[in-house]
């Protein structure tokens, strides 16, 4: 196989993981609901000038558009305020660890209401193992204080709506007749949308607006939000699905990494005991890893 899907590969990994960086960085002079909506209205620029050089259309259908803004709400309004929230009270290491809980989201909202899957022994046990790395992350010390709490439950419920919003896409999204990257503009366009009137009601900024948050809510949205969705799927297109997904295993390692090179976090080794577990119930909810080989 051809490698030319690893330059955006790598690209995606690192923009993915420096994203918690880059919301630590913007809340210096954004409030959260802002670096949701501006994420949202930047990322929205960059697609649809791919749209507009591409030559390509918007959906113009409105049962359309009601579903893509259904999953612009699960999985960029809503997690994109929470996780802004969240990161007030626990680290951008931390955040981005706990992100990577979105696969065991996504198996226990679809095993309680899309039943499009059962899921296997193995998958439940990777829940299980995912809780337990979910535990030692908030209680394994090192940046927790008695507010930390409130942050994880705010990041968990991050990825709850993500684990919400994979379903709904596949079920609703993806079989309509766009290519992925008018689905990704319009999709970040909904979301941009959605949030753009309790960013006016809230206000966008909460202290004069700094260099460093200048620069990581523009790295967020131009980066992190819009040229990361045509990187991913063009890894989907050169490399497959498979391969494309894994990048998730990439993000949580480069938020620990610039989280202690840039920001000066640490991790106990709880925590990243924790962190690794959480790693590794993604492998097992995948199916990319069993931890009992002979069960089903």
């Amino acid at each position: 196989m051809s490698k030319a899907w690893l330059p955006g590969f790598l690209a995606l990994g690192l923009v993915w993981g420096a994203s918690f960086l880059f919301i630590e960085l913007a809340l210096e002079s954004f409030t959260a609901i802002g670096i949701a909506f501006l994420r949202g209205f930047l990322g929205a620029m960059s697609l649809l000038i791919v749209i507009v050089v591409t030559k390509q259309k918007l959906p113009r259908v409105g049962k359309h558009w009601l579903h893509i803004a259904v999953v612009a709400l699960l999985l960029n309004t809503v997690p994109g305020f929470l996780f802004a929230v969240g990161q007030q009270y626990v680290s951008s290491a931390i955040a981005g660890i706990l992100n990577a809980t979105t696969p065991m989201m996504t198996l226990l909202i679809i095993s309680l209401a899309f039943r499009e899957q059962k899921p296997t022994l193995n998958q439940n046990l990777g829940i299980v193992l995912g809780f337990a790395g979910v535990a030692l992350v908030g209680l394994g010390g090192g940046e927790i204080s008695f507010t930390s709490p409130w942050g994880i439950a705010l990041l968990l419920l991050a990825t709850l709506c993500y684990g919400i919003a994979m379903p709904y896409a596949k079920r609703f999204v993806s079989p309509l007749p766009y290519s992925p990257y008018v689905l990704a503009a319009a999709q970040v366009s909904a979301s941009a949308l959605l949030a753009a009137l309790p960013a006016l009601l809230v206000g966008v900024t909460h202290a004069p607006v700094s260099a460093s948050a200048l620069w990581g809510i523009l790295a967020l949205g131009i980066l992190g939000t819009g040229f990361a969705y045509v990187w991913n799927y063009r890894n989907i297109e050169l490399a497959g699905s498979v391969i494309a997904s894994s990048v998730t295993y990439v993000t949580p390692v480069v938020a620990v990494v610039l989280g202690f090179l840039v920001l000066g976090e640490r991790l106990t080794l709880l925590q990243a005991a924790g962190g690794v577990l959480v790693l590794v119930s993604a492998l097992v909810v995948q199916q990319r890893l069993k931890l009992w080989p002979g069960a089903a």
